[in-house]
């Protein structure tokens, strides 16, 4: 069966997805685009996953500590209820989100919503992420946004974990967490597994 991709005049949604390492400025460069829209007048909403409580327990906070008010959610069932007649959703640290955020967030652009999403790309074991590799597939536009290695001044593409624990969440910052680039990082786990 054939569907037309849209009604005449029915404004078309998208997504568009924010990815990096950690501190690339993923948050900030959310924050930036979800700003403007709000000075341009559109309905704008923000949501980040419950768990994420390291800054603020209702605010999206970068690392630079701009901050913008959201609502934190447990599941993204909740964002198809909570995004009914905004122009803009948000979306803050997707890789903490269940896997059925691509799904719903394509039924969110389906109505004609622009989402911006930012998260996460790679795991501290260099391996995809939670949802965000799917999200990547369907997204309209992709931003990846990168760190600079502490080590050797190269774009940092990945984020080293410095503290012990081995599961794959366990939120933090630069107490627990630095950006490197692929050598440095690959270094790193190098001289881990000797270490153990």
């Amino acid at each position: 069966m054939f569907l037309e991709p849209h009604f005449k005049g029915q404004r078309s949604g998208w997504i568009e997805v924010i990815c990096g390492s950690m501190f690339s400025g993923k948050t900030e460069e959310l924050i930036r685009r979800l700003k403007r829209a709000k000075i341009a007048n559109q309905k704008v909403e923000i949501f980040k996953p419950k768990i994420d409580t390291r800054y603020d327990e209702s605010h999206v906070v970068s690392h630079d500590a701009n901050t913008i008010l959201s609502t934190p959610i447990a599941h993204s069932s909740k964002l198809l209820q909570l995004s009914e007649g905004v122009n803009v959703v948000g979306i803050d640290e997707a890789q903490f989100f269940d896997m059925d955020l691509p799904e719903n967030l394509q039924k969110i652009a389906l109505r004609g919503i622009r989402v911006i999403v930012a998260g996460l790309d790679m795991d501290f074991k260099g391996e995809p992420f939670g949802p965000v590799p799917n999200l990547l597939a369907v997204a309209e536009y992709i931003t990846k946004v990168h760190a600079i290695c502490p080590h050797c001044g190269n774009l940092a593409t990945h984020s080293y974990r410095l503290s012990e624990e081995r599961e794959t969440v366990v939120l933090g910052e630069k107490d627990v967490y630095e950006p490197r680039c692929r050598t440095c990082y690959q270094m790193g786990n190098i001289l881990n597994l000797k270490v153990v």
